[in-house]
């Protein structure tokens, strides 16, 4: 497995990151059967992952974290996802997030500072609870049925969000809310603590389990003023968001994990109707041949694509067709490597005890991420035919 990241580990400090994430990866491998199979949160890994300091890596160096790169981000995501996606998923929100707000600088100072110094120091883990049953996702421009309302210098929060993914284990939610007084949408920072604040166990789904994307459930859910962390500008369009790279490099992982179990396979399945290994077989080398072009394709455009982020911010701006593509060829690779793989495994793949059928399931839940397909080509037609 080490071969193929040799091309894309650059530095000393890459190579930690990867072997540390390695470490972990094959710890959470384990265990990922468990998980999926109960839909359980896969509690046991955040503690591994709080233990490793993991939590803060992309805070800022100002305020205590190691502030990694985006390239390095990536590296870490698809190689957790090797072990459990839906543990990598989870991390990826929580780990984007922070590197999203310290990259906009959107929030107050005090308040930005404070949540970091309380992952630091407490290990919190935070996630946004944007989405609603009939708004659908935020990037279709849906505006928010969850109410924010201003009342004795205080804000009342009353709404529901579907798809609240590591509900049972956020200390802050970051919810999108409408000002009822002015009709704008609103972000609000949410402690668990805060009262009204529920969850109701909806995710019941064929991938991704783990993540528990449950219901968050808000009844008049009073905040102080400073809650109030960002306001949503109808006018103004928003930037490109590297970080949401996360999402195309945790189903990556599970494609090179898939990868690798099929290789496995071919290397120790010998029928009797043949003298050797069905490794040997012209028609099972292509297969992994063609695997390796999906996987080579996918990863040189995703890593390509984070080093120009890194090294070229004034290039930023203009990179969101770039950032769209490669989820739109990663996440659409990652399903035609699963089932190449599947193929090679044959029956035995769709056996529970295998883990191919998790990764069949899994990769499919990248489809539904952001961007969705339609919104890719759209924004590529877009782009291609505006200066006509």
């Amino acid at each position: 497995m080490k071969e193929i990241y040799e091309l894309f580990i650059r530095t000393e400090r890459e190579r930690q990151l990867y072997e540390k994430a390695a470490q972990l990866a094959n710890r959470f491998r384990e265990r990922a059967h468990l998980y999926d199979e109960q839909a359980a949160f896969p509690f046991e890994n955040f503690a591994e992952l709080k233990k490793e300091q993991f939590l803060s890596l992309t805070i800022p160096k100002k305020y205590g974290g190691q502030e990694i790169s985006l390239y390095e981000f990536l590296l870490v995501q698809e190689t957790i996802a090797q072990g459990d996606a839906a543990t990598a998923l989870s991390l990826g929100w929580h780990l984007g997030i922070i590197m999203n707000i310290a990259q906009e600088r959107k929030w107050k100072e005090s308040v930005f500072s404070k949540v970091c110094q309380e992952i630091i120091q407490y290990q919190y883990l935070i996630n946004s609870a944007h989405t609603e049953k009939a708004t659908g996702s935020p990037a279709r421009g849906g505006k928010p049925e969850t109410a924010a309302k201003k009342r004795n210098g205080n804000w009342v929060i009353n709404g529901r969000k579907t798809y609240t993914s590591m509900a049972p284990a956020l200390d802050y939610f970051i919810v999108s809310a409408t000002i009822t007084e002015t009709g704008e949408a609103a972000d609000f920072l949410i402690p668990r603590s805060a009262k009204g604040l529920k969850i109701e166990e909806t995710w019941d789904t064929l991938g991704m389990r783990g993540t528990r994307s449950d219901d968050l459930i808000l009844e008049d859910v009073e905040v102080p003023e400073e809650a109030l962390v960002e306001i949503k500008s109808q006018k103004k369009k928003g930037n490109p968001q590297g970080w949401l790279l996360h999402i195309p490099a945790c189903y990556i992982g599970v494609a090179i994990a898939a990868r690798n179990e099929a290789i496995h396979f071919a290397q120790t399945y010998q029928p009797n109707s043949l003298p050797h290994p069905i490794k040997e077989l012209p028609e099972v080398r292509r297969k992994i041949a063609e695997i390796d072009i999906e996987l080579m394709t996918a990863r040189h455009f995703m890593y390509s694509i984070a080093e120009k982020w890194d090294q070229h911010p004034e290039k930023r701006p203009h990179m969101g067709a770039e950032l769209a593509a490669v989820k739109y060829v990663a996440t659409n690779a990652a399903v035609k490597i699963v089932d190449q793989a599947m193929r090679i495994v044959g029956g035995q793949s769709l056996f529970t005890s295998s883990p191919l059928q998790r990764f069949y399931r899994d990769v499919r839940a990248g489809l539904h991420n952001p961007p969705a397909d339609d919104i890719t080509l759209s924004i590529l037609a877009q782009r291609a035919f505006s200066h006509e």
